[in-house]
């Protein structure tokens, strides 16, 4: 009687715990759930957390919210001018609806791939297809993926349960025959710009240079008739200097001009001077005696 009860107790024990693993379910942070009946949803976005769901008729799918990155395989786009470029992208994407995500893919992620791959491939052509090529160089990238992100996440929200965050480029490249021609243009280009500023260089050097030359005319003009100025006034200055001093001493002033007079006469070797002897310039030179005779 004894061993009948102990096995009782036992099997309720047992059922207790099998009933509470299969009632109760632990939904993780980074993950939402939905309660299925039958394959039918019953419950949706269901948060992280303890919840109970029934044994045997009710299941319960997991699905990671984090954000994950899809990268694809580089992909061959026509330009605007039908001319190659050769894209490197990838995605990132996150589970925002549970319900419509496990609708469209059972919750198989591998299945979520193959539904978003294809339509990051048209997003990117279409938006290469409107571009041509300077413009696909030029701008910056992640104003050239705003475009395509901002559509395929409408229409990835709706169709998957999904949100596109961002598509990136990580790389452009061009086929061979196009990355000699876009080379041979932007040689072309800057040997065009380079003309351009030397030619404005040339131009600016030559009115620099005529400037310069204008102003050493004008400071040598005034340089010149600054000097003739003051020449003049030392002229003016000195006359009046001999003038006055001519008048104080006339004698002592004509014997003076006199010797200055043989001086620049005599400044050479050899030299002669003739002088008649009655003349005023060889009276200095007379005695006394002889002035008097």
């Amino acid at each position: 009687m004894i061993n009948n009860r102990s096995l009782l107790v036992v099997g309720g024990l047992a059922a207790i715990a099998w009933l509470a693993s299969n009632s109760l379910y632990v939904v993780d942070e980074t993950q939402r759930a939905v309660k299925l009946r039958f394959g039918e949803v019953i419950e949706e976005d269901i948060q992280p957390g303890l919840h109970v769901k029934v044994p045997i008729t009710q299941t319960i799918r997991t699905f990671d919210t984090r954000v994950l990155t899809l990268d694809t395989d580089p992909s061959r786009y026509l330009t605007l001018e039908q001319k190659a470029v050769i894209v490197d992208s990838y995605v990132q994407w996150q589970v925002i609806n549970p319900t419509r995500y496990y609708e469209a893919t059972s919750g198989d992620e591998l299945q979520a791939v193959r539904l978003i791959q294809p339509r990051v491939d048209e997003s990117l052509r279409n938006e290469f297809g409107r571009l041509n090529l300077q413009q696909i160089i030029s701008e910056k990238r992640d104003d050239l993926m705003s475009g395509p992100t901002n559509d395929l996440n409408a229409l990835m929200r709706d169709e998957l349960g999904v949100a596109i965050l961002d598509i990136r480029v990580k790389r452009i490249d061009l086929p061979q025959d196009v990355s000699s021609a876009v080379y041979d243009r932007m040689r072309s280009e800057r040997e065009r710009q380079a003309r351009e500023w030397r030619a404005q260089g040339q131009e600016e050097s030559e009115r620099i240079r005529a400037n310069a030359d204008r102003r050493r005319s004008v400071l040598l003009a005034q340089a010149r008739a600054r000097s003739e100025t003051l020449r003049g006034e030392g002229d003016a200055e000195a006359a009046a200097i001999f003038s006055e001093a001519y008048g104080k001493d006339e004698e002592f002033f004509s014997f003076w001009r006199s010797l200055d007079a043989y001086r620049q006469s005599f400044q050479g070797d050899g030299n002669m001077l003739v002088l008649d002897p009655s003349s005023d310039f060889f009276q200095y030179l007379k005695s006394p005696t002889q002035v008097d005779d």
